[in-house]
């Protein structure tokens, strides 16, 4: 199958299987979600679910969260993963904020990137989910997941599967497909245990198709 074709059909599979999908992180305007997204590197959206109400309560905006001390942050995230790193990051993006954005959230690739913890990932959920930009944050769901559908080939590194996908997947439907993506590799495409049994998916995706293969294989030879 040539790889237009494969982006084609996976597409529409996903478009009519999952139409509306949504972030699952809980927030109620930007700087929660920029928040959010910077706690949840190497952590579950469950756990960051959990100390987000109590946090967003205390430093509701990046003001009150720029004010306050590192440990006083800190108080609040102690159950998410690398919390004192996290802290720091968090009072970092909220000062920067403050200084240089009238406390605001930027809209440009260069001036989120500028943000104390914020990378490449973290700066195109918030261009695509706040701003409706076409972006692809590109996480080890992502990546994992574009690997196996043969959306990419051999990539080596986020950013050239974000090269790869933004240029395949219509503009239209990025922001969508990013949450398509990670949707698919947290319940059914799962890193260890993929449920192919299950996965409206399978019969498009050239993981599946090499392990099938491999079966028939074993299959005839015993």
């Amino acid at each position: 199958m040539r790889q237009a074709e494969r982006y084609r059909l996976i597409v529409e599979r996903f478009a009519r299987e999952m139409p509306e999908p949504k972030t699952e992180l809980s927030y109620s305007n930007p700087f929660e979600l920029l928040t959010a997204v910077i706690l949840s590197a190497q952590c579950t959206d469950k756990r960051i679910n959990a100390v987000t109400p109590a946090l967003f309560a205390a430093f509701p905006d990046a003001a009150t969260m720029a004010a306050a001390g590192v440990e006083h942050i800190l108080e609040y995230i102690k159950s998410v993963s690398y919390p004192n790193n996290k802290a720091k990051a968090l009072k970092g993006m909220a000062s920067k904020l403050v200084e240089d954005f009238g406390g605001e959230v930027p809209a440009d690739m260069d001036s989120l990137l500028s943000l104390p913890g914020v990378g490449r990932k973290t700066a195109n959920v918030i261009l695509s989910v706040v701003f409706d930009r076409p972006a692809m944050a590109v996480d080890t769901h992502v990546f994992r997941v574009a690997e196996r559908l043969g959306l990419t080939t051999g990539s080596r590194t986020p950013e050239a599967t974000e090269r790869k996908l933004t240029a395949m997947i219509p503009a239209e439907v990025l922001g969508r497909a990013h949450h398509w993506l990670i949707l698919h590799g947290r319940y059914v495409c799962k890193a260890h245990t993929p449920m192919c049994g299950g996965c409206f998916l399978a019969d498009l995706c050239r993981h599946h198709e090499k392990e099938h293969g491999k079966a028939q294989v074993r299959g005839q030879s015993l």
